[in-house]
């Protein structure tokens, strides 16, 4: 098991890799082109009535015709990018790592760029896909060593033993047409770290983490997610983001391989960086 975990490490891109990544079109996408769904379908239901949310879909944001943010940037950059900044309630200690990560290191040491998991509520530049049943609905990514992600509908309350994970854990009730996941089990420590952020701009998460999404299908061709970050360990009370993301005909999502960056000679450019890990796996004497 250790050396299954050192060697995943170890397969980290360049210490741009994660801005370079945001940026690059993902495999998915290269094979469809930016089709899009048509305007005006209606919502597609499972056999007992409740809004099936199958389907593959563009990233938040990067759809065909999906209107510019306030920053510029992409929710996998700033998941705040449709906010002004003082809409974002951070304590001052957050304010002060969020300058650090995003002014003075530009980014260097985001978890994903280490191939880590993006977490619970980050995004990515990436196609994703949804798998639906009436007691689990399934998120898989393209992106981002093809994490996936569970929502459990069946009833069941919270699992005690999940705490400071990436995904969390994640239950799933019905309000009419809107589904409610409740995200626990997240975070890790203070944020001070490096093990996980709210996006490659370096907005932190604790493990205070608790993450409320409502998830509507208005039409066939969108999703749309409202995300209530309720994180007391960071900010002084509870903010939301809105994503939108199209539906992609045709697409299937690919695979997609979070490796190193090598030289000429095979030798890792990027382990140096790996000191900034928590374990600091990596680190040289």
């Amino acid at each position: 098991m250790r050396r299954f975990w050192i060697c995943s490490i170890l397969t980290t891109v360049a210490v741009f890799g994660a801005l370079h990544l945001a940026s690059a079109p993902a495999a998915g996408q290269a094979n469809s082109g930016k089709a899009r769904a048509p305007k005006g379908k209606p919502t597609p239901r499972t056999a007992d009535g409740k809004v099936d949310f199958s389907g593959v879909y563009q990233p938040p944001g990067r759809g065909p015709g999906d209107p510019p943010s306030k920053s510029g940037e992409g929710y996998s950059h700033n998941i705040a990018r449709d906010l002004d900044p003082d809409e974002v309630p951070m304590q001052p200690w957050a304010k002060e790592i969020f300058h650090k990560r995003f002014d003075e290191d530009q980014s260097k040491d985001d978890p994903e760029g280490f191939c880590l998991p993006m977490g619970t509520p980050r995004t990515a530049p990436y196609p994703w896909k949804i798998l639906q049943t009436d007691k689990l609905l399934v998120i898989l990514f393209e992106g981002n060593v093809h994490s996936y992600r569970q929502v459990f509908l069946d009833g069941r309350p919270h699992d005690p033993t999940v705490k400071e994970t990436w995904w969390g854990d994640s239950i799933g009730k019905w309000e009419g047409d809107t589904l409610v996941i409740d995200t626990v089990g997240l975070g890790f420590g203070d944020g001070r770290n490096n093990r996980a952020w709210l996006d490659a701009d370096g907005h932190p998460r604790t493990n205070r983490l608790h993450v409320i999404e409502r998830l509507t299908r208005p039409e066939l061709g969108m999703i749309v997610d409202e995300i209530t970050i309720d994180d007391p360990g960071a900010y002084t009370k509870p903010w939301k983001v809105r994503e939108v993301s199209q539906l992609a005909p045709a697409w299937e999502i690919q695979e997609n391989i979070c490796n190193e960056n090598q030289d000429d000679n095979g030798q890792n450019l990027d382990a140096q960086h790996l000191i900034s890990l928590p374990s600091g796996i990596g680190k040289q004497k």
